[in-house]
């Protein structure tokens, strides 16, 4: 069966996730379908990574399946046409027949963006902290996650007792940027709200209110309940076996100074 690799960007802020969920509820993967079965027919499209209501994607990976082959290019723009403003195929591959966006992919990357005003264009991209931040001390609360930890702390009480705690974070970095505070975080996968509860962590390290995640990285340690806001969270992208990820740590919708 003919099988492609789409690049997707979003804005999560209208979406109730990626994952479509078989009812009223509005979703990116639902309407990807909706659009690919009016220009195609019968599809499967599945995505490298459920993002959560309100979360955006820079560039979400997924795999489309279906009977008949067709131009990239012609695939990428009807569908296109199709989608509402706030999604938008970026390109489409012909991939292997068996190549899963999810199985196959070795790491995520996300990106969080925390601005240090008040700012009326960008809000649906960030989390707004009032408070003065010590970004010293976030970085590095960064830093220390980076390599394999349990983080049961950082994750929500639902996930299935059976699924591992356990994560390998390849890399955490935070820096400054104009009025922004950013957090990249790359990993093998991520737990159920991980990214957001890390990133609530490193700003109350900042306010002054937590001193030290190394006690949190381990098994039964006390949950950390405090969850950062979807919108300031965007998958950045998603690696394959033979790629790299070196894009310069950059925000995705700026907040200049003033």
């Amino acid at each position: 069966m003919p099988t492609y690799k789409l690049t997707i960007e979003y804005e999560g802020t209208r979406y109730s996730g990626w994952q479509a969920q078989g009812n009223t509820q509005k979703t990116v993967q639902g309407h990807l379908l909706r659009a690919a079965r009016e220009v195609i027919g019968e599809v499967d499209i599945g995505g490298a990574g459920r993002t959560d209501a309100g979360v955006h994607a820079a560039a979400q990976v997924a795999h489309l399946r279906m009977h008949k082959a067709m131009d990239p290019l012609l695939l990428t723009r009807k569908i296109n046409d199709l989608l509402p403003h706030d999604i938008h195929i970026l390109r489409t591959t012909r991939a292997r027949d068996n190549f899963h966006a999810r199985h196959d992919a070795v790491s995520r990357v996300y990106l969080y963006q925390i601005s240090t005003r008040r700012t009326a264009f960008a809000k649906p991209f960030v989390w707004w902290i009032k408070d003065t931040l010590d970004v010293d001390a976030m970085q590095r609360a960064a830093s220390a996650i980076a390599g394999r930890h349990d983080f049961s702390a950082f994750t929500d009480k639902r996930l299935a007792p059976d699924e591992s705690r356990i994560v390998v974070v390849e890399r955490c970095e935070l820096a400054r940027a104009g009025d922004l505070i950013l957090v990249r975080i790359a990993a093998s996968h991520f737990l159920w709200k991980m990214v957001r509860k890390l990133i609530s962590f490193f700003v109350e390290i900042g306010r002054g209110n937590e001193t030290d995640i190394a006690s949190r990285l381990k098994r039964n340690a006390e949950h950390y309940a405090p969850t950062a806001p979807p919108s300031g969270l965007f998958l950045e992208a998603v690696v394959y076996e033979n790629e790299s990820f070196d894009r310069p740590l950059m925000p995705i919708v700026p907040v200049e100074s003033q």
